[in-house]
């Protein structure tokens, strides 16, 4: 137990270190510079290295306490810049995500609704310039085809995927997989893994997902943690350019420092999403079945997750029995109820 406790402390204190501490040490040595050189001296490092000199100087004068009180000083500061950017960050991900978005304050749901218009605006016009395309698409297949001797019916060939078919496609994708419910890209990348689940295997993704993680093999959710994990410091490192923002009011090159760091905040952040999106839903896809097993639903024989066993899974899990659902219904329904 004693070496248990050990190691933990160990790598708390190591997270401690290298989350709170290094970066907010950074930010107070820019802020330190900021209020040394402020606009008329932003960039004259020879002024900051006297500075620095000098308070060198008088921390070595004032010996073993001065020393002790200085660096004692420099840890709260940065541990305090520290809890400062995860709470920023936890903000920028509450926003980022949107996930609750329509029961946000009155003039904030309001600017949400219309991003939510606008990105859906523009993922109809990407949809109609793809279905453009897919019909060119499938006059080219239907010509090479009838020039192909081995061919005997042009109308059963599949549609070719060419570059312009795929590029048209990656223009939906930029806006959004499905019609976007969320005003940020963010959030409907992880909308889209619901939606998806929802469309294909009738089953619920927020219902479910509790009982399926502790089926989920140790690998599995060590990788999803990970890649949790990156989102959440994706979006702190936002909450750091929130931080140096700050220090535009005193010192111009914070704004520099705070646009660096947003744009790369901005696509780990987007590309932490998508990870994460594609493990839940990788995940999902693979051993929702194994659960349903386990509870006795669906037949033995199915080597694949298919809609009625979805469609039981969710039910069973709701309360509400093993629910059975025919074929001809599953096409009317859009939505679990």
């Amino acid at each position: 137990m004693g070496g248990l406790l050990a190691t933990l402390s160990g790598k708390l204190a190591e997270r401690w270190l290298s989350l709170l501490v290094l970066p907010g040490a950074l930010f107070v040595s820019g802020a330190s510079a900021a209020w040394i050189l402020g606009h008329g001296h932003a960039v004259d490092f020879a002024i900051l290295v006297r500075q620095v000199k000098h308070g060198t100087t008088t921390v070595k004068a004032a010996g073993l306490p001065g020393l002790t009180a200085a660096m004692l000083a420099l840890l709260l500061a940065s541990a305090a810049a520290g809890l400062a950017a995860q709470t920023l960050g936890s903000m920028c991900e509450y926003v980022v995500l949107a996930s609750r978005w329509e029961s946000w304050l009155p003039p904030l749901r309001r600017v949400a609704r219309r991003c939510v218009d606008r990105r859906r605006r523009r993922w109809e016009r990407e949809q109609a310039a793809y279905a453009r395309e897919w019909n060119a698409a499938a006059r080219r297949t239907a010509l090479a085809a009838r020039t192909d001797p081995h061919i005997d019916t042009a109308d059963q060939v599949p549609v070719r995927r060419d570059a312009p078919l795929d590029t048209a496609y990656q223009r939906i994708a930029r806006v959004s997989k499905f019609e976007p419910q969320c005003p940020t890209w963010t959030g409907d990348r992880i909308h889209a893994v619901t939606v998806h689940l929802d469309e294909a295997y009738r089953l619920d993704l927020g219902v479910v997902w509790p009982s399926l993680w502790f089926t989920l093999p140790e690998v599995e959710r060590t990788e999803i943690n990970a890649a949790r994990e990156a989102l959440t410091r994706a979006t702190t490192l936002a909450g750091w350019s929130l931080l140096y923002l700050s220090l535009t009011v005193i010192w111009w090159p914070g704004l520099v420092i705070a646009c660096v760091t947003a744009a790369t905040a901005w696509r780990r952040t987007r590309d932490a999403a998508d990870t994460y999106a594609q493990l839940i839903e990788a995940s999902t896809q693979l051993h929702a079945r194994a659960l349903a097993r386990q509870l006795g639903i669906g037949s033995e024989d199915e080597e694949r997750l298919t809609p009625e066993t979805g469609w039981g899974l969710t039910c069973f899990l709701q309360g509400r029995g093993r629910g059975t659902v025919s074929t001809a219904s599953q096409a009317s329904i859009t939505t679990l109820p």
